[in-house]
């Protein structure tokens, strides 16, 4: 009798949004895709015993969902959630108005009246620009209204089933109170609190297959060696070499054993990061403990091609395969691309039972095709984005299609057909035949374009080699903990997710959030390790725009002549100086601290003076916390050094740094003080500048050692240093 063994194996994996110092993340989609598609396929399974399936869980998610499950980490759009209507900043409004409506529109707003109705008076369109006078049109019932939908329409069938009070939510409408808002997100958190259990559950059963990737989702061929790339892609331009197999064994390791804790048993399997795979990768498999591997079809067929065999799709993909050498061979499956593809691009477009027939229908011919006896499809694809386009959330087609399953809708004469996990398949149907060659490649055009070649992933892969190198220098110097912490940044850093978005293949409304969670991890790094981030941590690497509302400056137009005795001697003290904008732009995805509410600079002849305001109320936030100034000149960089709270303190620390990196301190000065404000003095003669020389300024804070903000945001401030003629020279036509 022929047996075919359909393997699911459904890939949940978001980026390591968070920020480690601020336990704090920019980004909801881990909260908000649990309460969705990650409660909705571990629930629908529970209701069909029958349907065996694989689930792939990148460790970085799961870390991220016990953070929130515990409440040790807040996203930004909780806490927008969470304010108080009434008590929303004008900025705050804005940043509602922009985000709160990151849902697929046809599918997750519009069946809402209540909540599409506040879409249409935002408008389809909105210009950054307007964001705040869109927001003023909004009255305190419909911003708490959308606070209350933009999480309510996140919840999926799963949850709705498993907590009825969210259906009488929905059905309330409009008109939500704060109380309501409250039990939105309690009912959230349970949800999210209730999801590493129910795989666990299933998994305990025999039902599920648990299985892993790299912890940090590092596309494993370009961190072993991105020379590699040139494999399927010799005309790439490439960064230069950048080449850490140890790295590469880490990620898994780590992998292996956090998934073990989690899970209470070891993973068998692996998705390799974008099923990106290369023969160098496959030895370390067995090291950790794997025992299998999966990666698509087209890296199959370029396999055999490049060993000198001809591809015959039926005969050759439908079966598992040994590759390696033979003291570290695996076991590899390939996905079923075309298939697998049309459940993410394809059925959402029709009626859930056309579609359910549609899968049956290929699985058949799949079955009638194969010349063998022993038939694995492997169904392989992302398990929690393409519901967003399903109605419903895919809860009828995926239902159709495990009844038949469950039913045996797939059984023809002569023929078993059966759900397994990729586990239980391989036991039944073992690999027989060895692939002598691997191809270097991923899922997507079997090469690894989408992560290096383009002028902005080879900037970040600079960056990140930088960065490495450095702290293979420092780690002899540090403590077990502090080590470890950094390398863990270094992997963050490695993950794939930032270079994704590098580039031009795809584009998103939050690429600058990336790059700059990109750039957070590495500055993160060099922090741990007891030195202070390169400035070019600092710049962008994707294109921004130069214009940018948050690094927008104001100059100083006169000399200034301050008496430094921490607070507002008289309203013209600091009149003429210059001023850092210390608001994020509308709608950005860093928060809006609080921790400072104005920064003024200027100078006089022989001085550079700064004035940093800040809110009373804020005051227990800035305990600890520990304030920077950067200056650089083109010969040297200076800091200066004070604790934001400080009861007492009447002084700041002056160091340079040297060029080893750094930094020897000069020496306290007095010319400081902090009352109601803080006003500093900084001689030009101390940072060795004289007139017409150029200064760059930064401000930074910093939390135990690791930076939470920054004042500009993007760049530096660039002044020169001024002369007698300095006012009249602005005069001049």
């Amino acid at each position: 009798m022929k047996k075919a063994r359909v393997c699911f194996v459904w890939h949940m994996h978001q980026p390591y949004y968070t920020d480690p110092v601020s336990a704090s993340a920019s980004m909801p989609w881990v909260r908000l895709h649990a309460t969705k598609a990650y409660f909705d396929m571990a629930f629908l399974l529970e209701r069909f015993p029958g349907v065996n399936a694989t689930f792939n869980f990148t460790p970085s998610l799961l870390l991220q969902l016990q953070e929130i499950g515990t409440g040790k980490v807040r996203d930004l759009f909780f806490e927008h959630t969470q304010r108080p209507a009434e008590e929303l900043r004008p900025e705050e409004k804005a940043f509602l108005i922009r985000h709160f409506f990151s849902a697929n529109w046809a599918t997750m707003v519009r069946p809402h009246p209540r909540y599409h109705e506040l879409l249409v008076k935002r408008g389809l369109e909105t210009d950054e620009t307007h964001l705040e006078r869109i927001a003023r049109q909004f009255s305190t019932q419909e911003l708490l209204d959308l606070q209350v939908w933009f999480n309510l329409a996140w919840f999926g069938y799963g949850s709705l089933h498993r907590f009825p009070r969210l259906a009488a939510l929905r059905d309330k409408n409009r008109g939500f109170t704060e109380a309501d808002k409250q039990e939105v997100l309690a009912l959230q958190l349970a949800a999210v609190q209730q999801i590493i259990p129910m795989y666990r559950a299933l998994a305990e059963r025999g039902q599920v297959e648990l299985t892993t990737t790299p912890f940090y989702h590092p596309i494993l061929p370009l961190v072993i060696d991105t020379d590699s790339t040139q494999r399927a892609r010799p005309d790439l331009p490439l960064p230069a070499r950048f080449r850490a197999p140890e790295d590469a064994e880490a990620q898994l390791r780590l992998a292996v054993e956090f998934h073990t804790a989690t899970f209470g048993r070891p993973p068998a399997g692996l998705w390799p990061s974008e099923g990106s795979v290369c023969p160098e990768l496959i030895p370390l498999l067995p090291r950790v403990g794997l025992k299998w591997l999966a990666t698509d079809e087209g890296n199959l067929a370029r396999s055999l091609h490049g060993s000198g065999q001809h591809w015959h799709r039926p005969a050759d993909l439908y079966r598992a395969y040994r590759t390696g050498p033979p003291d570290g061979e695996m076991t590899i499956v390939f996905r079923d691309r075309d298939l697998s593809d049309a459940f993410g691009f394809i059925y959402h477009k029709t009626t859930p039972d056309v579609a359910a027939e549609d899968v049956l229908r290929r699985l058949r011919q799949v079955v009638r095709d194969v010349p063998h006896e022993n038939v694995l499809i492997p169904i392989i694809l992302d398990g929690e984005n393409p519901w967003e386009h399903y109605h419903e959330g895919g809860e009828q087609f995926l239902s159709a299609l495990y009844t038949a399953f469950e039913r045996q809708g797939l059984h023809e004469a002569g023929v078993e057909t059966e759900t397994a996990t990729v586990s239980e398949a391989l036991a039944l149907m073992p690999p027989s035949t060895h692939l002598p060659s691997l191809h270097s490649g991923s899922w997507i055009n079997q090469d690894f374009k989408i992560w290096i070649g383009h002028e902005e992933d080879n900037r970040g892969w600079n960056l990140l080699s930088h960065t490495r190198s450095h702290l293979i220098e420092r780690t002899p110097a540090l403590s077990s903990e502090r080590a470890t912490a950094a390398w863990h940044e270094l992997y963050a850093a490695e993950g794939s997710d930032w270079f994704w978005w590098y580039g031009d293949d795809f584009d998103t409304a939050y690429k600058e959030e990336f790059d700059r969670l990109f750039r957070t991890h590495l500055r993160n790094v060099w922090t741990l390790a007891g030195t202070t981030p390169p400035d070019m941590l600092n710049q962008p690497v994707c294109g921004v725009r130069t214009d940018s509302a948050a690094d927008r400056l104001t100059y100083p137009v006169s000399f200034l002549h301050p008496v430094l005795d921490g607070q507002v001697t008289d309203f013209f003290e600091w009149r003429g100086a210059g001023t850092i904008n210390t608001r994020p732009p509308l709608g950005a995805m860093w928060k809006a601290d609080g921790l400072l509410t104005e920064i003024f600079f200027g100078w006089d002849l022989d001085q550079l003076f700064l004035r940093l305001d800040s809110e009373e109320a804020e005051r227990a936030r800035r305990e600890g916390l520990q304030v920077e100034v950067h200056l650089q000149s083109q010969a040297h960089a200076f800091r200066l050094t004070w604790p934001m709270n400080g009861a007492g303190t009447e002084e700041y620390l002056l160091a340079r740094r040297a060029p080893e990196g750094t930094w020897q301190e000069i020496g306290p000065s007095r010319l400081f003080c902090r009352k109601t404000i803080t006003e500093l003095a900084i001689p030009f003669k101390e940072l060795g500048v004289e007139t017409g020389h150029a200064l760059r300024m930064s401000l930074v804070i910093l939390e135990q050692g690791l930076e939470i903000a920054r004042y500009p945001h993007q760049h530096p401030a660039e002044v020169t240093v001024p002369g007698p003629d300095f006012e009249s020279a602005l005069w001049r036509v």
